[in-house]
């Protein structure tokens, strides 16, 4: 597969799978990711980090679990399911900020009080699903791990990606971000 390739098999995901409502939240997935792309791009993120915003929650498109499972009280993994696809084709500049963007809610929640005032419905409840906040060892463990930092900025992202309406650019805007997160041998 050439580098193209392999990004417009991710892109036929996005229209397949990405025009469903994202769990509760007022956006569907596609846009939901969109927003968390532009977000780390306005934040002058680098083009790694961008890219695992686009692909954040890909998980989604590719695990075998009901959308709305976290409604009844199951957690899809998403983040892990997202990683072990996207490990294939990228960089772990862009896989584990994906793996880790649910450690990081919890991480986030933990040291920063506030955080957790400001999520979404939706999110309070699949944080809940995913464990709740990070104990002390699990704040230790988090912080001690590659791309934790990398990770919680997606996290912050990911949280500005659920307006609805929100103007961004498409998922070709992107593309060279996605490129150049690629594995070597794979461009």
């Amino acid at each position: 597969m050439t580098p193209d390739d392999i990004l417009d098999a991710i892109f036929a995901k996005f229209t397949k799978y990405g025009q469903g409502v994202y769990l509760g939240e007022p956006v569907t997935l596609t846009e939901h990711m969109l927003q968390t792309a532009y977000a780390a791009e306005q934040d002058g993120a680098g083009p790694t980090l961008i890219a695992a915003a686009v692909v954040h929650d890909f998980g989604h498109f590719v695990h075998d679990l009901a959308e709305d499972s976290a409604e009844h009280g199951v957690d899809t993994v998403h983040e892990e399911a997202g990683a072990a696809y996207l490990a294939r084709y990228f960089v772990s500049a862009v896989v584990e900020p994906t793996r880790l963007h649910v450690a990081a809610k919890r991480y986030l929640c933990a040291v920063d009080p506030a955080y957790f005032d400001s999520l979404s419905p939706a999110s309070v409840l699949s944080l809940k699903l995913q464990g709740g906040p990070l104990d002390e060892a699990g704040v230790k463990a988090y912080e001690a791990r590659p791309f934790a930092q990398e990770a919680a900025r997606l996290r912050r992202y990911d949280d500005q990606g659920k307006t609805p309406g929100r103007s961004t650019p498409d998922l070709e805007h992107y593309r060279p971000c996605l490129l150049a997160g690629l594995k070597p041998e794979l461009q």
